[in-house]
């Protein structure tokens, strides 16, 4: 069990004074996606969209996405805090800031955004505050981080939506997901990338509410 000192550093956010500092270098990863291939920093076509999710662990979440049709490239990544370039094990002590996000590059005429933000709220669930299940921490926040206006709207419409929804099946707490124009991502080391694929029986901690999101 974590004492109360090292949970509540795990569990608040840190301040620039507080937190790691990090490195001005990036991690080095793949050119391409384990899965389907595509490249996983681009460049992108000019008619693909770009969306960063955020739902605790992001092993089990990425694969929800590259498996979704219409969806071009995933990856694994932190975003929402601090530390510059940071580190799989700086992100795990809370002292980074950043919650563990999945890029999802998407084509909006195969897939909606809707879509995308259903099986974002229906996957997990989004009133669990700085934790997902037994994953505590800031690391496994709920997030989503827009990368235009018309994102940004949608995304507080879904939540709201949902908030209604959890209300009336009765479920109390409010939703706590952070939705914010994206700063800045920072990809997530090699060995994360696309893990499940490579890791067909690792650790997935994915557990919904059982209430349904009814956009779109």
């Amino acid at each position: 069990m974590f004492g109360f000192d090292t949970l509540s550093k795990k569990t608040t956010m840190p301040t620039p004074q507080t937190a790691y500092p990090g490195r001005d270098e990036a991690l080095p990863v793949p050119e391409h996606h384990f899965v389907n291939g595509n490249p996983l920093n681009g460049p992108y076509a000019d008619n693909l969209e770009t969306i960063y999710l955020g739902m605790g662990c992001f092993w089990g979440a990425e694969r929800l996405f590259w498996q979704t049709p219409g969806v071009f490239v995933t990856a694994v990544g932190y975003s929402g805090g601090i530390t510059r370039n940071p580190t799989y094990q700086e992100t795990t002590t809370g002292l980074t800031g950043h919650a563990e996000v999945v890029k999802v590059v998407y084509d909006p005429a195969k897939v909606s955004l809707a879509a995308l933000l259903k099986t974002f709220f229906e996957e997990h669930d989004p009133t669990q505050g700085m934790r997902q299940g037994n994953d505590v921490g800031t690391t496994y926040r709920s997030v989503i981080y827009t990368t235009s206006d018309a994102q940004l709207v949608e995304a507080k419409a879904a939540r709201d939506t949902f908030q209604q929804a959890l209300k009336a099946a009765g479920h109390r707490p409010d939703i706590t997901t952070e939705i914010e124009p994206l700063d800045i991502f920072y990809y997530a080391e090699d060995y994360h990338q696309q893990y499940l694929a490579k890791n067909p029986g690792g650790y997935c901690g994915l557990r919904g509410t059982g209430v349904s999101c009814n956009i779109g």
